[in-house]
């Protein structure tokens, strides 16, 4: 046997285990009483903040996000949380400018992150850049992100020059984010053996059950000397998930490459989730068993379950694979970005309208229009040049956040008159409640009257 090599692992259950398979529906007082099971587990971190949990917080479950944060770190003293941001997006859908988005890591890290997956939906370097050198100075762990896919333009090679990159910005790991379920158990061991020649810091994965592979692929990468696997507690695992913490931690047990977690820790914590997944079960989505078409579609689970919601709500449940199939084309067409927020939702989205309209692409949303004219960063691919020229046509050439320098006064000021005319008190200097409304101006509204 060789030396013997701690594995670690990064529960998801809070965050993405919640956000894939229950739509980021379950409410904070639902979840207080298992913290701190969790915390007992011995995790290398717990994923509890970002992605999607911002949104849905105000969006749906009338719940301050910040508050959230504050209320895991009381009940988790031992487990750092960490959280995904998605580089200059953070957990909104536009670019922000770099005084937005050193207000919202800072705001972030004095509630209780201490560990940062920052990413970019496209893989351009320079979204992330600004996000790792920040959470560097703020005293915090960087995780440098690559959002993994596959395509004609992206290769093995695509991913050792970012990894490079990302390390030479001085992050303190690299995260391979296989948001779909695409990364096969011998690509993985092929890439992390690349990556551990390539770069010094640590790699850490995620990658969803959705194909069926995700729990190969782990036990690919650990094979290949990978430092952290990302899993979910069993009751809330695979389907539109992750593969199962304590199936992960069995196959590891007393191995040279070992899992070392608190087995009774987690039996009661699998207990609470089945409780509670029943008690949610309306938000879950159809997929039963596995899905292999995504193998060629490349849809992660997340937005596939959103796109059967939104189906659902148009009484056009029976488009489904209609608008799968539409997928890859457009996602060809938009020069094959990864499908992962916000380009997944607004690909998903164009593919819905192509499918609900009578022409393909009649309607071009204006989401769309800026993904296509690079408003979010550098496309990997080649664009269908007159899906561009249509585009520019009639964009109404929004700035992006990087030169709205001044967003932060402008949106305060704004703020202060929404609340003026609303009869509520002044939320423009409370700084957590001012990030609330840059990020979600459409709908922090109805949010801040839930307040009072």
């Amino acid at each position: 046997m060789g030396e013997k090599r701690k594995v670690g692992i990064t529960e998801v259950v809070l965050r993405d285990g919640i956000q894939s398979i229950l739509a980021t529906r379950v409410k904070l007082k639902d979840l207080v009483s298992v913290v701190p099971v969790l915390d007992r587990a011995g995790y290398w971190s717990m994923e509890t903040w970002g992605g999607a949990t911002y949104d849905a917080c105000i969006r749906y479950l009338d719940e301050d996000p910040w508050e959230r944060l504050r209320v895991f770190s009381k009940l988790m003293p031992n487990t750092p949380q960490q959280m995904l941001i998605r580089g200059q997006n953070l957990v909104g859908y536009k670019h922000y400018s770099n005084k937005v988005v050193l207000e919202f890591l800072n705001k972030s890290a004095e509630n209780g992150v201490s560990i940062f997956r920052t990413f970019d939906a496209l893989n351009d370097f320079k979204n992330i850049e600004f996000t790792i050198k920040e959470i560097k100075k703020l005293g915090q762990h960087a995780q440098g992100t690559m959002a993994y896919t596959t395509s004609p333009v992206h290769n093995l090679n695509t991913w050792i020059d970012l990894a490079r990159r990302i390390e030479d910005a001085g992050s303190d790991s690299i995260a391979i984010k296989d948001m779909a379920g695409l990364l096969k158990p011998f690509d993985a061991f092929d890439l992390v053996s690349m990556l551990k020649e390539s770069v010094a810091i640590p790699i850490h994965m995620q990658t969803h059950a959705t194909t069926g592979m995700s729990t190969a692929t782990n036990m690919k990468a650990i094979e290949a000397g990978i430092d952290n696997i990302d899993t979910s507690i069993s009751s809330l695992s695979l389907t539109y998930g992750h593969s199962p913490t304590e199936t992960l931690a069995a196959i590891f047990k007393d191995q040279t490459a070992y899992i070392d977690l608190n087995n009774e820790a987690l039996e009661e914590a699998a207990v609470y989730f089945k409780k509670i997944r029943k008690d949610y079960s309306e938000f879950e989505g159809d997929m039963k068993g596995v899905d292999s078409t995504m193998l060629i579609k490349q849809v992660p689970g997340g937005m596939l379950s959103n796109l059967e919601s939104q189906l659902k709500a148009n009484h056009q449940e029976d488009k489904i694979e209609m608008v799968k199939e539409e997928i890859p084309k457009v996602r060809e067409d938009f020069g094959f970005p990864p499908l992962v927020t916000p380009a997944s939702q607004i690909i998903g989205a164009q593919a819905l309208l192509n499918v609900m309209g009578n022409v393909r692409y009649e309607n071009l949303s204006n989401e769309s229009k800026n993904l296509l004219l690079g408003k979010y960063g550098d496309l990997p691919g080649e664009v269908n040049i007159d899906l561009y020229n249509k585009a520019k046509e009639t964009s109404t050439d929004l700035e992006t956040g990087q030169e709205v320098e001044d967003e932060m006064n402008h949106m305060k000021a704004e703020l202060k008159k929404l609340c003026l005319e609303n009869n509520l008190d002044d939320l423009s200097e409370n700084l957590e409640m001012l990030l609330t409304y840059v990020l979600f101006p459409n709908i922090a509204l109805k949010f801040f009257k839930s307040l009072n």
